[in-house]
C-alpha cells in the first residue's frame, strides 16, 4: 500500500474558480504544527505527504515543511495552480527543498477558458509558465544526474471543459513532453462555489467520448492517468485508472489535516451512493459510485455492465498502471 498523507498549508488562494469546494478561511498552518502532523504521518509509514490548500504555494513555510518531511524520509509533493512556481527562481527554491512532485491544477488548454474558470485573467498564461520552470528544472537535474522534476496535470471535469479533455492531453504533451501522468476529478457539485455557479455542472454523458479519448491517448503514448468520481460504467475500459477503485482494491486510506472545524479526517471507506441498477453490475464490489447521486447526477445515467473483475482486481495489484 502506498498511503499519502494531505495537509492544508493556507486555506486561502489567489484563484477563484468556478467550482472550488473549499472555501476560503483565514487560517493557516504554523511550522511546529506542521512537523507533528508529519511526525503523524511517518509513524503510519505512510509513503508521503501532499501540501495542499487554498493556494499552498501562498505559505511562508513550503520549504521548511519540505525539508522536514524529506529528512523524515517521505515523499512531498503540492496541489498547486502554479502562480507562484511560474517565477523561476521559487520554482528553483522549492526544488531544492525537495519538493519534485507537482500536481498543476489546470483545466482547459484554451486560455480563455481557463481564465474564466480560475477567475483570473492571465492565470492560464501563469501554469503555462509554471510547467516551462519545472521542465527546465527536470532537465537541469537529469543533465547532472541529481533526480527529476515530475508533473501531474490535474483537471476537474465541468460543464465548460467537458468537451474537450482530449484536446488538452494532446496540448500539454505536445508542447511539454516531460508530462507523463494526469488526474480528471469529477466536479462535486454539492458544495463551495460549484454549489452557487450550477452553469459549471454537467452530466456524466457530457464528457464520456471526451474522456474516453483522452484516456486512449495517454494509454496508447504510454502515459499514466487516474480519473477520480467517476462511476466505473463511464470507463469500464480503463476500470483500473479509477482512483476509489485502486484504493478499494488494495484496502488503501487516506488521513487529511484540514484547516478547519472538520480538524483531521481519516478515510478508509471509498464507497459513494449507487443506483439501484448497480446491484446487478459485476463491477459493483470495486467501483466507487459517485458524489451527490440523485441530488445533481442522474440515476437514470448509470447502468451496469458485464464484465470480469477479476483482470482489473490483477491489473491494480500486480501495479503495471
Amino acid at each position: 500500500m502506498a498511503n499519502i498523507g494531505y495537509m492544508q498549508l493556507v486555506r486561502h488562494c489567489n484563484q477563484y474558480c468556478r467550482f472550488c469546494s473549499n472555501p476560503e478561511t483565514p487560517y493557516v498552518l504554523d511550522l511546529e504544527t506542521a512537523k507533528r502532523e508529519i511526525d503523524d504521518f511517518a509513524a503510519r509509514g505512510y509513503f508521503g505527504v501532499i501540501l495542499t490548500g487554498g493556494e499552498p504555494s501562498l505559505s511562508p513555510i513550503v520549504e521548511d515543511v519540505t525539508r522536514y518531511a524529506v529528512d523524515r524520509g517521505l515523499h512531498v509533493r503540492m496541489i498547486t495552480n502554479g502562480s507562484k512556481v511560474a517565477d523561476l527562481p521559487t520554482a528553483r527554491r522549492f526544488v531544492e527543498a525537495g519538493l519534485r512532485h507537482y500536481h498543476v491544477s489546470i483545466h482547459s488548454c484554451r486560455a480563455d477558458v481557463e481564465d474564466f474558470l480560475t477567475g483570473v485573467k492571465g492565470s492560464h498564461a501563469l501554469a503555462m509558465a509554471a510547467l516551462e520552470n519545472l521542465q527546465t528544472l527536470d532537465a537541469e537535474l537529469r543533465t547532472q544526474n541529481l533526480g527529476s522534476v515530475t508533473v501531474n496535470i490535474n483537471t476537474v471535469i465541468n460543464s465548460f471543459n467537458a468537451d474537450h479533455l482530449d484536446e488538452n492531453v494532446r496540448v500539454f504533451t505536445e508542447q511539454f513532453p516531460f508530462l507523463r501522468h494526469f488526474v480528471w476529478n469529477n466536479l462535486d457539485p454539492s458544495m463551495g462555489r460549484a454549489e452557487t455557479n450550477r452553469d459549471t455542472a454537467h452530466r456524466l454523458r457530457d464528457f464520456e467520448v471526451s474522456l474516453h479519448r483522452a484516456m486512449r491517448f495517454l494509454a496508447q503514448s504510454g502515459r499514466t492517468f487516474r480519473v477520480e468520481r467517476v462511476p466505473l460504467c463511464f470507463m469500464t475500459e480503463f476500470a483500473w485508472a479509477s482512483t476509489e477503485t485502486r484504493k478499494i482494491v488494495k484496502g488503501e486510506e487516506r488521513m487529511v489535516h484540514f484547516l478547519d472545524e472538520k480538524g483531521t479526517v481519516r478515510q478508509t471507506d471509498f464507497r459513494h451512493p449507487k443506483a439501484e441498477a448497480c446491484k446487478q453490475c459485476s463491477l459493483n464490489e470495486i467501483c466507487g459510485g459517485l458524489f451527490e447521486l440523485g441530488d445533481w447526477y442522474d440515476l437514470a445515467e448509470l447502468s451496469p455492465v458485464f464484465v470480469s473483475k477479476e483482470p482489473i482486481i490483477h491489473r491494480i495489484l500486480l501495479g503495471d498502471a
